[in-house]
């Protein structure tokens, strides 16, 4: 597990186009923690880093966005709307195995369609210290996205 704190919207996307280039398709990063904390302003730096130059937006109505044109696709779902169920539906599956990287926001709601491996970021907002200061905690499951991880700090603290 590693945690950082952020103070801008800047820092968040930096995080995001930092992960980037390593990752592979298939790869499965959940975005977890409060509205507004800032998963969709951490999935713009994600896109960038990939090489991504459409806009990315929140997918709260459409659940599912999916942005080609990078050095692999990106498939970015709000699963939010999912509460009471039907995940299935969906066709997680094909995306989890496909060409691209799978960014799942408030990835409660699929608990029992997500697969083994997985990078976990838990978003806090602390609105007392500032408006826009984050707490991001990354969890990785699987030695995959351990190294990532492992990159990911190494990198920020030197």
């Amino acid at each position: 597990m590693y945690e950082v704190t952020v103070t801008s919207p800047e820092a968040t996307m930096a995080l995001g186009q930092q992960l980037a280039p390593d990752l592979q398709p298939r790869d499965v990063i959940l975005l977890d923690g409060d509205l507004g904390a800032g998963k969709t302003t951490f999935t713009k730096g994600l896109a960038a880093g990939l090489g991504i130059t459409r806009n990315v937006k929140s997918p709260t109505f459409t659940i599912i966005r999916e942005y080609q044109g990078g050095r692999i696709p990106l498939y970015h779902m709000d699963v939010y709307r999912l509460e009471e169920g039907g995940g299935d539906e969906l066709g997680l599956d094909e995306y989890f195995n496909g060409d691209g990287v799978n960014v799942v926001e408030w990835s409660k709601f699929i608990a029992d369609e997500l697969p083994e491996d997985y990078l976990r970021i838990v978003f806090k907002r602390d609105d007392e210290a500032g408006e826009s200061q984050r707490t991001l905690r990354f969890e990785p499951r699987g030695s995959h996205f351990e190294k990532l991880v492992k990159q990911l700090e190494d990198g920020t603290n030197e």
